[in-house]
């Protein structure tokens, strides 16, 4: 875990006088944690949503069940609404998503555990969405999806 991200990030979004937020599902609000563990992070952290079943994803974050019936919750499409629904909720300009297989199980020969879909997404822009496989267990899986996450923010903002 490199606390040194989400200073960056907490940084340059107080320099823009920018807010952030966050849709979680595997992570369990491990993102939010790291943001608001910075003193003063109040000024640029508006909220995070825990988005763990499925109907929380559709109901509050817009994430259409078709999407979830072709693709999965664990899927490019599901994180990409996923971040679209945290900028709509929140109304912030940054916002991250993240959506895996934490394990020990529950992973499949297509759908292993450790796989993440992590997206960012700047208001007003295309959302980026990133696959990755992470080799650990489940507090592993969870930090480097974190860390993914935050890094993914600071790309946009840098």
């Amino acid at each position: 875990m490199d606390q040194s991200l989400e200073r960056r990030l907490g940084e340059l979004l107080l320099a823009r006088g920018w807010t952030f937020s966050a849709a979680e599902s595997c992570t369990g609000g491990l993102v939010m944690h790291r943001m608001t563990n910075i003193p003063g992070s109040s000024a640029w952290v508006i909220g995070g949503l825990v988005a763990y079943a499925n109907e929380v994803k559709q109901n509050v974050l817009g994430v259409q069940q078709a999407i979830i019936a072709q693709y999965g919750a664990v899927s490019e499409e599901c994180a990409r609404e996923m971040v679209l629904g945290a900028l709509r909720l929140f109304g912030t300009n940054i916002a991250v998503s993240i959506t895996g297989i934490a394990g020990p199980g529950g992973g499949t020969p297509t759908k292993p555990v450790g796989l993440t879909y992590i997206g960012a997404c700047l208001r007003g822009n295309e959302p980026i969405v990133r696959r990755h496989l992470w080799q650990s267990d489940r507090e592993g899986v969870k930090a480097a999806s974190a860390d993914e996450a935050l890094r993914m923010a600071l790309s946009l903002l840098e």
